[in-house]
């Protein structure tokens, strides 16, 4: 199904609000919020187009829709288009002071990346098969791990990823992994966020940033893209 503007614009502010609010979105909240001009049934309509196609889910019969796989995968590609060119969010001198100690260097890259994305990550240097993590604190307080079962499966799921690391087919881009999308077990109501780069003395790494289906993909993408972009002039 190719999407009209229309039921683009739909989707992308259900995603968005949802994202926020962690609540189904309703046609009557998209009238009164988003300036699409017609009518709530009108936008109804356009809601029921789009679960029919897969891309939206509609949890009660009375409720609004929340995102499907296949909806955030619209909505990320969209995002890799437009990110595709560098942003500069890391300022260069945070990290000046550790260059020399590349495990040091990979600590404050991952803290950073964490603070900034307001997600877990994940950081490896291939060579020394070191891997470092933050952000934990941050990441259970989402709403999705106040079930103890998803805390389980979110923690298995970064196992796995260390255990089988060798497996993923990675680049210089970024790749998205979105619920099922995601090879490894445990993590259909997750996604991750990957790529290969290099650190200082020809190390070479990885960097990733791991979180529920509803992360900011946005603010998440825009991060990394940054940072492989101070990361290239190191």
């Amino acid at each position: 199904m190719e999407l009209t503007e229309r039921q683009t614009g739909i989707l992308n502010n259900i995603i968005k609000n949802y994202i926020r609010s962690v609540e189904p979105v309703s046609s009557e909240f998209l009238e009164k919020k988003c300036n699409f001009d017609v009518c709530s049934a009108t936008i109804r309509n356009e809601m029921q187009k789009l679960t029919d196609a897969g891309f939206l889910s509609q949890p009660h019969t009375s409720a609004g829709r929340v995102p499907t796989d296949k909806g955030y995968r619209f909505f990320v590609d969209s995002l890799l288009q437009e990110h595709s060119l560098k942003e500069d969010i890391f300022e260069s001198d945070w990290f000046n002071g550790e260059m020399d100690d590349t495990i040091k260097f990979l600590q404050s890259v991952t803290k950073n990346l964490a603070l900034v994305s307001s997600n877990f990550s994940l950081g490896y240097l291939s060579d020394k098969k070191i891997f470092w993590k933050e952000g934990w604190e941050e990441i259970i307080k989402e709403p999705e791990f106040k079930e103890r079962k998803l805390i389980d499966d979110f923690i298995a799921m970064v196992k796995s990823f260390e255990e089988e690391i060798a497996d993923f087919d990675l680049d210089a881009d970024i790749k998205v992994y979105i619920g099922k999308e995601n090879p490894l077990p445990k993590a259909r109501e997750f996604s991750a966020i990957v790529t290969k780069c290099h650190f200082p003395k020809n190390e070479q790494g990885l960097l990733a940033i791991f979180g529920p289906k509803r992360m900011d993909y946005d603010k998440s993408i825009c991060s990394l893209n940054s940072l492989i972009h101070l990361l290239d002039k190191v």
